[in-house]
């Protein structure tokens, strides 16, 4: 199907449910204003449709759920000093997480690809997350300097063993398996059984899902789940690094590599916001994370430069500022919350 001939987003009527489609797979459905947009204005009227008993929510083409925001896109508004666009952008996509979080009815996402940063935000807030073993999340934000965003400051401080810090500053992937095992995901479905249950959904009962899930495979974290919870719930980046180190194994090795491959801003930043995320609801911690958006993204240098070296130039070489979490400067890093 055509990116361009088609919207990028369908919303209909199927039975008892509502669908929703996100429909942009050559950018493995990652999200603009428009989409974001669309959506909001399909899903305002359900909760007080009688007819709708549900929503179901997927990504076209097979490959992706939902890949995320157009960072891209953030990063050339950025570089215009094109504030407005970057506000609408934010303020839009964390009032549609918002209304999903309030949504009153089982909102159920199918996810069968990938799904990161906002597409772990149109899915977390939701009652049910569907994923097979093609699912893969991660919220990859360190590695272009932004920051795990779309509430999720709220929801990782709250999983298990420290589960979300390890996401949160590595970018660790999950398999769908996984994400249930961590709590991103509720239910396990084969892939195969996937248009089965989208079927039975249609007739408005969302207990089909617990008809068709299975147990998941056991998470291939399992063996580092202890050094996780001891490593990435001790509370400093230096202290985390020292964890890490006291490790001595090769798994504690290359998690410093990659933290170290990390804008060390962006850690600092989404350290700190986890932190304060623990204990803010679900709205104080968008609130927070909007407020975030206008310093992070336009002032601050890592973000365009990230966004450059990943997935501009591809160089992989992004030259932070500053380079090292040594030199970091932990009253500038407060600041940023002011």
């Amino acid at each position: 199907m055509s990116d361009t001939t088609e919207p990028t987003v369908i919303a209909r009527r199927e039975g008892a449910a509502a669908t929703l489609l996100l429909n942009r797979p050559k950018a493995l459905n990652a999200l603009d204003v428009p989409m974001i947009d669309a959506i909001a204005a399909a899903i305002a009227p359900w909760p007080e449709d009688p007819a709708v008993k549900l929503v179901v929510l997927e990504g076209a083409g097979g490959r992706a759920f939902c890949a995320g925001g157009d960072v891209r896109a953030i990063r050339a508004a950025a570089l215009a000093g094109d504030t407005a666009t970057i506000e609408t952008f934010f303020s839009h996509e964390y009032a549609v997480n918002q209304a999903i979080a309030e949504f009153g009815k089982p909102w159920i996402s199918l996810i069968d690809g990938i799904c990161m940063g906002g597409g772990i935000g149109l899915s977390v807030h939701g009652s049910h997350r569907v994923v097979t073993a093609h699912a893969m999340f991660a919220m990859p934000e360190t590695a272009i300097a932004l920051f795990p965003d779309v509430g999720t400051s709220h929801v990782l401080p709250r999983l298990p063993d420290s589960i979300g810090y390890w996401l949160a500053l590595t970018g660790a992937r999950l398999n769908g398996p996984d994400a249930v095992h961590a709590g991103l995901a509720t239910h396990y479905v084969p892939r195969d059984s996937l248009a089965a249950l989208r079927a039975a959904l249609l007739d408005g009962d969302a207990t089909a899902v617990d008809r068709f899930a299975e147990p998941p495979p056991a998470p291939s974290f399992a063996p580092h789940r202890e050094a996780i919870r001891r490593c990435f719930g001790a509370g400093s980046l230096p202290a985390i690094l020292r964890a890490l180190e006291a490790e001595n194994s090769d798994w504690a090795r290359e998690q410093i590599a990659i933290l170290r491959r990390m804008s060390p801003t962006s850690l600092a930043v989404s350290l700190e916001l986890l932190n304060r995320g623990a204990t803010k609801s679900l709205r104080d911690s968008l609130a927070m994370e909007l407020a975030l958006t206008r310093v992070v993204v336009p002032i601050h240098p890592d973000f365009a430069e990230g966004v450059r070296a990943v997935l501009v130039d591809k160089d992989n070489a992004p030259r932070w500022q500053p380079p090292s979490i040594e030199e970091l400067d932990a009253a500038a890093i407060q600041r940023m919350f002011a």
